[in-house]
C-alpha cells in the first residue's frame, strides 16, 4: 500500500486490516515458537545417540569429615558451601582440623597416588 492509500482508507478499513496483520503475525510466531521449542528438545534431551536410554551412573555415597561439636548430629562432607555451624567454628577461633571426624583406619578412603 502506498502512503496515500493509509492516509485516505477509513477507520474502519484501518482496524480491518490491523486485524488481518495481527491474525497472521499471531499464526507465524507460533509457528515459529514451535520449531525454536522442538530445536531445543533436540538440543537438551539428545546429547549423544548411545547415551540414550541409560540411567547416570551411581555415585557413592561421601562420608562426612567435619562435626560440629556442640551438636554431633550436623556434619559436613568437605563439598559445596560450609554450613553455618562451620563458619561460627571457624569465627570462633576454631580450625578446620579441629572439626575432622575421627574414624578407624578401615573407613578411611585410601587416595590414588
Amino acid at each position: 500500500m502506498d502512503k496515500d492509500d493509509w492516509t485516505s482508507a477509513t477507520t474502519a478499513e484501518l482496524w480491518r486490516l490491523y486485524d488481518e496483520v495481527t491474525t497472521v503475525l499471531g499464526r507465524r510466531m507460533t509457528a515459529e515458537k514451535a520449531k525454536l521449542e522442538e530445536r531445543l528438545r533436540r538440543i537438551e534431551g539428545n546429547p549423544g545417540a548411545q547415551n540414550e536410554g541409560r540411567a547416570r551412573r551411581p555415585y557413592p555415597p561421601v562420608l562426612p569429615k567435619y562435626q560440629n561439636p556442640k551438636n554431633p548430629s550436623e556434619t559436613w562432607s568437605g563439598r559445596g558451601k560450609q554450613p553455618r555451624w562451620l563458619k561460627a567454628q571457624l569465627r570462633a577461633g576454631k580450625k578446620l582440623n579441629d572439626l575432622l571426624i575421627d574414624r578407624p583406619s578401615g573407613q578411611r578412603r585410601r587416595r590414588a597416588g
